[in-house]
């Protein structure tokens, strides 16, 4: 097995606790869907949120998904001007039989923005 990093985003439509917590869940879902990676598969996830985001931490999500064995980590980006609003990342960390260029990477609803360059590839952007 190998160890690889599989990226992933949603914008929010806003700050609310539920759909916090409800959007993280899914965008982690399909990370893990489109990768076929279990939660014995994962090492680690790390999670930020844009400053604009307060309502929850996002790694509540995965801890509600069942997540209780993997280290998960919070973190805030940097709030550049000009930044996409409201966007929760994810970077999970796993091991699978995957080549580099077959991890999928998932970037939900506006987050789309954040990767033109995967717009059209399989599991690139949805």
């Amino acid at each position: 097995m190998t160890v690889r990093a599989v990226r992933g985003a949603v914008q929010l439509e806003r700050d609310d606790r539920g759909h916090l917590v409800d959007s993280t869940k899914s965008l982690l879902k399909e990370m893990l869907d489109a990768n076929e990676l279990e939660q014995q598969d994962l090492i680690s996830v790390i999670f930020t949120a844009t400053p604009d985001l307060r309502s929850e931490f996002p790694a509540v999500a995965a801890r509600e998904l069942g997540l209780t064995d993997t280290p998960l980590m919070c973190a805030q980006e940097l709030g550049i001007p000009g930044a996409l609003p409201r966007v929760i990342r994810i970077l999970v960390h796993a091991e699978t039989d995957r080549r580099k260029r077959d991890v999928r990477h998932v970037y939900l609803g506006g987050a789309a923005a954040l990767r033109t360059d995967l717009a059209g590839s399989p599991g690139g952007t949805r």
